[in-house]
């Protein structure tokens, strides 16, 4: 960011392991001989280290936010009454998939994404497990004009501070890995900050832990991160009891036209895709997912009927 200071690379010191980051099994050598369970404890107790470093500089940190460039529109972005919009995502490997495009750049992926018409774009920021750097979001930033949605494993404020510095404009807060109160209390945060939350559930039990923290923006993934299992029909037919209200977002199980129109049909304002437009062609990818019908979910209404029943109104 010009004019100011980047914090030091305190989250690079990292226990030595091997480049992808997880032991090997023959099923999925990602995974090695750990239960998909034990991957997502693995993940957080190595995400704790790495804050317990960065809270070392937390101070340098709020000084940066102060200086951080001026957020996009997250949620306007996704808001298209008649289309699904598409979050197209940055990411070089991922523990359930192993090496997806481990030689990637941000930046230049992020145009790309753009150009073939992504409301916004999420970069993984984990690097041990998912290969990313903050590096690669401030990349994308100076990059696009499209919102950024910065993934990772968010557990503390000075986590937030740190994606507010680094130029993102949304933040992914995952349920599971957080109490009630934790979550209520990074929501406000966020929007102390200006930062938009997708807010991750799993289940109808997440659903409404989420609902009830104050979620304004609900991820729907229909991966299970206890089992790794992807069952995408079961995650669309929760998003179709999301309330009109809340931005809700099908992540993962994404491979194509077809999935992305069965998520308009279930009424998502958006789906994130990444692993299958790394693996391809990611210009031909978005513009194959972009632009399919979303059908409005209980309790919404189209322009047409709002007219209507504002004449009704005026009429009466």
């Amino acid at each position: 960011m010009p004019g100011t200071e980047r914090t030091p690379n305190v989250p690079e010191e990292r226990p030595k392991r091997n480049p992808a980051g997880v032991a090997q099994n023959a099923e999925n050598p990602q995974l090695g001989n750990m239960t998909p369970r034990t991957m997502l404890e693995e993940i957080l107790e190595t995400k704790r280290s790495e804050v317990a470093r960065l809270k070392l500089f937390e101070s340098a940190l709020e000084k940066q936010v102060d200086e951080a460039p001026a957020v996009r529109g997250f949620e306007a972005a996704l808001r298209k009454p008649s289309e699904v919009s598409v979050i197209a995502e940055f990411k070089r490997r991922s523990p359930s998939a192993g090496e997806i495009n481990p030689y990637a750049q941000a930046a230049g992926t992020a145009s790309v994404y753009e150009g073939a018409g992504a409301a916004a774009v999420s970069i993984l920021t984990d690097e041990m497990y998912f290969g990313g750097s903050l590096e690669d979001l401030r990349a994308a930033r100076g990059a696009v004009g499209v919102p950024l949605l910065r993934k990772d494993f968010v557990l503390e404020r000075v986590q937030l501070l740190e994606t507010r510095a680094a130029g993102a404009d949304a933040i992914l807060l995952i349920v599971r890995a957080l109490t009630d109160a934790k979550l209520s209390e990074l929501l406000d945060l966020a929007g102390q900050l200006g930062l938009a939350a997708v807010v991750e559930a799993h289940d109808e039990r997440e659903i409404d832990r989420a609902l009830a923290c104050g979620a304004r923006v609900l991820g729907i993934n229909a991966r299970d991160l206890a089992t790794f299992e992807v069952d995408l029909e079961r995650s669309l037919s929760l998003i179709e009891t999301i309330p009109a209200s809340v931005i809700a977002i099908a992540e993962s199980g994404i491979r194509g036209a077809d999935d992305a129109a069965a998520a308009g049909a279930a009424g998502a304002d958006a789906i994130l895709v990444g692993g299958w437009l790394m693996k391809g062609d990611p210009q031909a990818g978005v513009e194959a997912l972009a632009g399919h019908p979303r059908r409005p979910r209980a309790g919404e209404m189209d322009e047409a009927e709002a007219a209507a029943l504002d004449a009704e109104e005026v009429g009466s």
